[in-house]
C-alpha cells in the first residue's frame, strides 16, 4: 500500500526524495525511516512532540462510530465532489486523514488516483494504512513543512483537522483543489450544551477563508445537514471520537447523558467548502 505513494515522499530531514528500502525508506544522504509492521512510515523529525495526537481511546470511537455510518451523507457527498474533480493518475492527499475513512470513499470514485493520508497520530495510521488499496499512511505534523514533494498533489483534503495554508498551497499542483470541511454552529444542536462539549464559532467559516486568503481563492461552499438517532452508547462513542473527549471526563458525560431521551435525535451539520490554488 505504501509503495504506491512512495513516489510522492520526501525526506523530512533534507528534504531529497525518499526510495523503498529494505527495511524502510531512505534518502540520498542516508537518513532512515521505518515501516512499520501496520504498513505505515513515521516521517516525524526527532524533536517532534505529538502530543496533540489522537489517542488510542479516540480512534477507536472514530473508526467505530464512523463504521456504523452516521456520517455516511457527508462522506458521500465529499468523494463525488473531490472524485468528478480527478482525472487519471494523480494524488490525492488527506491532511488529518485520522482512520483513513473519508479517503477511502473518494479512492472508490477515483479508480485511478493513489491516496496519501497524513496524521501526527500513529495509532490513526495504523488503519488509515489499511484503508483502501490504494492509500498510503504516513505519520506527520500538520504544522510542520509536509514530507511531500512540492506540486505532488492533484487534490488536498481536510477534514476536521488543522489547515496549513502554505503546506497546502506548496504540495498542491498549479491547477490543484482544496476541500475542506468544518461542522456549522448548528452541529450536534443541544447536545453540545446538554454534554458541556465545545461550542463551534459562529464565525467558523469567515475566519477559515480569511486564513487560506493569502494562498487560495474561494470557489464554492454547501452546507450538508442532517439528523442522526443515537443511543446514549453512541453519543458517548460520538463525544469519545473528538476534542471534547479531552475536556469531559467519562463519568461527567455518562452522568449528563442519563437524562437525555435514549435513543437521541442530533442534528448533524457541515460545510464543504472548496478553493482553488492562487499562483
Amino acid at each position: 500500500m505504501l509503495a504506491d505513494v512512495v513516489p510522492y515522499l520526501v525526506c523530512p530531514v533534507c528534504g531529497e526524495d525518499l526510495g523503498l528500502a529494505e527495511r524502510g525508506l531512505l534518502c540520498p544522504s542516508g537518513h532512515t525511516f521505518d515501516i512499520a509492521r501496520q504498513g505505515y512510515a513515521n516521517l516525524l523529525p526527532g524533536n517532534a512532540r505529538p502530543g496533540t495526537a489522537d489517542t488510542p481511546e479516540m480512534v477507536r470511537a472514530r473508526a467505530a462510530f464512523l463504521g456504523a455510518g452516521h456520517f455516511d451523507a457527508l462522506a458521500a457527498r465529499l468523494a463525488a465532489s473531490v472524485g468528478r474533480s480527478l482525472e487519471g493518475r494523480c494524488l490525492v492527499l488527506d491532511a488529518g486523514a485520522g482512520t483513513g475513512h473519508y479517503l477511502a470513499r473518494i479512492l472508490d470514485r477515483a479508480p485511478d488516483a493513489a491516496g496519501l493520508a497524513l496524521d501526527i497520530s500513529k495509532h490513526a495510521a495504523r488503519r488509515a494504512a489499511k484503508a483502501h488499496p490504494r492509500a498510503g499512511a504516513v505519520v506527520a505534523d500538520l504544522w510542520r513543512p509536509f514530507p511531500v514533494r512540492d506540486g505532488a498533489a492533484a487534490t488536498v483534503v481536510n477534514v476536521f483537522a488543522p489547515r496549513n495554508a502554505a503546506e497546502f498551497h506548496r504540495v498542491l499542483s498549479a491547477d490543484g483543489l482544496l476541500f475542506t470541511v468544518t461542522p456549522s454552529p448548528r452541529h450536534l444542536g443541544t447536545l453540545v450544551e446538554s454534554l458541556g462539549l465545545l461550542s463551534i464559532d459562529e464565525r467558523k467559516t469567515e475566519r477559515m477563508d480569511a486564513a487560506l486568503s493569502g494562498y487560495f481563492k474561494f470557489d464554492s461552499r454547501q452546507q450538508i445537514e442532517g439528523e442522526a438517532v443515537l443511543t446514549h452508547e453512541e453519543a458517548a462513542t460520538l463525544v469519545g471520537m473528538g476534542p471534547s473527549a479531552h475536556h469531559v471526563p467519562a463519568e461527567q458525560l455518562w452522568e449528563r447523558l442519563r437524562p437525555l431521551p435514549d435513543p437521541l435525535p442530533v442534528p448533524l451539520s457541515f460545510a464543504l467548502s472548496v478553493y482553488r490554488r492562487l499562483e
